[in-house]
């Protein structure tokens, strides 16, 4: 596997862990990771990457080695200003490139359209967003809200990493066995009890009271002025987030056409977790995009 060294610093107010792989002085290249992941996750892509690059890959507030926020809610804008905050510490001047899967491809996605000068190249990762809110669902989604907020919530807790490992295969059964330990490693921490708890603030689990609104999300798709590339999963399982398989085709190729610059590609044989399924695939996708380095 390539090298990869961590660096901790503050963050807005919060220990941030930040994982970097690839030679200092070469082209930096962020890679953001998605929701209940961490950066280690893009280990597999890197090692296929034959560009020069320096990868750099932050953990998000509450996941993998970076603090809580100690609040009772995360807020979404958060990430955005997260973001920036490192950006500018690590790149300050010049246009950047960024790679974000999932929850990492949406926060990327708004700040590519919020500092379209900032960006030079925006990978989306299956950043597809979310269903949109419509105003009747207000009134259940902050009962949800209030509900949630009347018990700690909870991670479950394995018993070995091997655990960790088969619970992460059980969900997707392409991972292999190295892979799999290697990411458990990673992905989960031994607690206070002696048993390996998911790096990961419970408190992300639950229901955030604000609604999604994906025209305000397009809005700032059609800010962003850098080329695109848009790859998916051929086997994904998003659908479930945007209304089934049939409405949630519909509803990504028309979120995609408010992109300028865009390339789309698929992936075969893979799942959501695409840089997992296919890393050869997708990292020869990036270099030919971004330039091998530039």
């Amino acid at each position: 596997m390539t090298p990869s060294r961590s660096e901790f610093l503050t963050v807005r107010g919060l220990r941030t862990h930040v994982r970097h792989w690839g030679r200092d002085g070469a082209p930096k290249l962020f890679m953001l990771h998605g929701w209940m992941d961490v950066g280690a996750s893009f280990q597999f892509v890197v090692d296929h990457l034959e560009g020069d690059w320096h990868v750099i890959a932050p953990d998000w507030r509450g996941f993998g080695l970076t603090e809580r926020s100690g609040a009772d809610t995360y807020w979404f804008p958060d990430y955005l200003a997260d973001l920036e905050a490192l950006l500018l510490h690590y790149q300050p001047e010049g246009q950047v490139d960024l790679v974000g899967h999932s929850m990492g491809g949406n926060i990327a996605g708004i700040y590519a359209g919020v500092r379209p000068a900032r960006i030079r190249r925006f990978v989306n990762l299956e950043g597809f967003g979310l269903k949109s809110a419509v105003p009747e669902d207000a009134p259940g989604r902050y009962a949800t809200w209030l509900d949630q907020l009347q018990a700690p919530p909870e991670m479950r807790g394995y018993p070995t990493l091997q655990a960790v490992a088969a619970r992460l295969q059980k969900t997707n059964p392409r991972l292999t066995d190295e892979r799999a330990a290697f990411l458990a490693g990673h992905w989960s921490a031994r607690n206070a009890a002696g048993e390996w708890e998911i790096l990961g603030d419970p408190v992300h689990k639950r229901a955030s009271p604000l609604p999604y609104h994906a025209d305000d999300i397009m809005a700032c798709w059609r800010r962003i002025t850098a080329p695109v590339l848009w790859v998916e999963a051929a086997d994904t399982n998003m659908w479930l987030w945007l209304g089934g398989r049939e409405a949630g085709r519909l509803e990504v190729d028309r979120r995609m056409t408010n992109l300028a610059d865009v390339t789309a590609k698929m992936l075969p044989d893979a799942g959501h977790m695409l840089h997992h399924d296919q890393p050869a695939m997708l990292a020869a996708l990036l270099d030919d995009f971004l330039g091998r380095g530039r």
